[in-house]
């Protein structure tokens, strides 16, 4: 009877245990955690050294920036006008070496996307001529019968 009382007893803890090691957090599970909790503290302090970095830097360069303001803001001016323009330059180049592009694919006959579009406006813009052409035809032979 008291091995029946001991094997019921040890049946009743098993399941206990068990629940218990399945809510606890595994080992894989403890070291992500330190991972995670350890780059994030880094990144922090990081973040901290930047912003006291700066900070730094701008009380220093603000008595530099006073005194040489009357240069540096044409400078600065000049310098933006200059990366506008040269942005824009080279917009403008890769602009028209597409459009070169497209039109090199169009003439040797590779239908290049919107191809189908300029079709259509040619062949509208032929009926509109020819439209034209048969009003501006009578007209002129009624000028010259006169």
């Amino acid at each position: 009877m008291a091995d029946h009382h001991q094997q019921h007893h040890q049946q009743t803890q098993q399941p206990i245990m068990k629940s218990l090691d399945d809510s606890s957090p595994s080992t894989r599970q403890i070291v992500r955690f330190l991972t995670a909790a350890t780059i994030g503290l880094s990144l922090l302090v990081l973040s901290g050294l930047t912003l006291t970095g700066t900070v730094i830097g701008l009380i220093v360069a603000t008595p530099l920036m006073v005194l040489f303001s009357p240069v540096l803001v044409p400078a600065v001016i000049t310098m933006g006008l200059l990366t506008v323009g040269f942005l824009f330059s080279g917009g403008c180049g890769v602009a028209a070496a597409s459009a070169l592009t497209w039109i090199y694919r169009y003439v040797t006959g590779k239908h290049p996307m919107g191809a189908d579009k300029v079709d259509y406006a040619r062949m509208r813009i032929t009926e509109k001529a020819k439209e034209f052409g048969h009003f501006a035809h009578p007209q002129t032979h009624q000028t010259t019968t006169t």
